[in-house]
């Protein structure tokens, strides 16, 4: 849950990112899935870490 949470989260700040660089369509694209994959791969971890702690 984490991870779905984190892959959002990073789409919608690269999105905005890119849209207060004033990027285009493509330019938000990009920078949302690269912020996506970031903010993904840090959820993973945590719940990785949160898992492990608990059991």
């Amino acid at each position: 849950m984490i991870v779905i949470a984190a892959l959002l989260l990073g789409a919608l700040t690269g999105a905005l990112t890119a849209r207060k660089r004033n990027g285009n369509l493509a330019d938000m694209l990009q920078y949302g899935a690269v912020y996506a994959i970031a903010f993904g791969t840090v959820g993973m971890l945590a719940t990785l870490i949160i898992h492990r702690m608990a059991v």
